[in-house]
C-alpha cells in the first residue's frame, strides 16, 4: 500500500494538471488557471504558486526544463513533470475521486444551529443566502458560456460547481418554505 502523501496542496494539484498538457512557467499556470476561471476552484496567488512550485521540485514531481526571456520581460523558468511526478499525479488523482472525505463546510456547522436565529431570522438569512447562491449561478453559467470553446474536460469542475449551487439553492429554497408553513418545527424559546 503507498505511503502518505507528502504534498497535499490544492495548488499543487492545479500545477501537475497544467503540466500533464504541457511544460509551462508559473506565470504561465497562474495566466492558465485563471483564464479557465479555475481560480474558483483553487487559491492563487504569485507567492504561494511559487512556494508550490518549489515544493514540487523539492519533492521530486516536477522539474526545470529552460530558462526563457520574451523580449525585456525577466527570464522565465519552464517546468515538467518527472515520472514520479506523473506516476503520484495519477494516484492522487484516483484516491481523490474514488474516496469521500469530509471537508467540514462552514455551512453545514452553521445550520446545525440554525435554531438559534429563531423563525424569521432563519428565514431572513436563509433568503438572503438563496440570492447570493442564485446570483453564483448565474455568474458560473456565464463562465461556462464564456468557455464552451475549451473542452469541457477542462471546465468539468465548474459545471460540478454549478450543479452543487443548484443544489444547495433548492434545499434553501424548501427549507424557506417549511419553515414559513410551519412544517419544520421550531423549538420553543427557553
Amino acid at each position: 500500500m503507498p505511503g502518505k502523501r507528502r504534498i497535499t496542496n490544492p495548488l499543487a494539484l492545479a500545477v501537475l494538471g497544467l503540466l500533464q498538457e504541457q511544460p509551462m512557467h508559473p506565470y504561465e499556470m497562474a495566466a492558465t488557471l485563471r483564464e479557465r476561471h479555475k481560480d474558483s476552484s483553487f487559491k492563487i496567488n504569485s507567492g504561494s504558486l511559487y512556494d508550490t512550485v518549489e515544493a514540487l521540485v523539492r519533492h521530486g514531481w516536477i522539474e526545470p526544463r529552460e530558462t526563457v526571456r520574451e523580449g525585456k520581460r525577466p527570464e522565465r523558468t519552464v517546468y515538467a513533470h518527472t515520472e514520479l511526478g506523473r506516476q503520484e499525479f495519477v494516484r492522487w488523482i484516483d484516491e481523490l475521486v474514488r474516496v469521500p472525505v469530509n471537508e467540514f463546510p462552514k455551512f453545514v456547522a452553521a445550520v446545525s444551529y440554525l435554531g438559534a436565529l429563531g423563525a424569521e431570522g432563519a428565514v431572513d438569512a436563509l433568503t438572503e443566502r438563496a440570492g447570493h447562491l442564485a446570483e453564483r449561478i448565474r455568474e458560473i453559467r456565464e463562465v461556462l458560456a464564456g468557455t464552451a470553446d475549451l473542452p469541457r474536460l477542462f471546465m468539468i469542475e465548474v459545471e460540478y460547481a454549478l450543479h452543487m449551487c443548484e443544489s444547495e439553492l433548492a434545499w434553501v429554497d424548501r427549507t424557506v418554505a417549511e419553515i414559513r408553513a410551519g412544517s419544520l418545527e421550531w423549538p420553543a424559546n427557553p
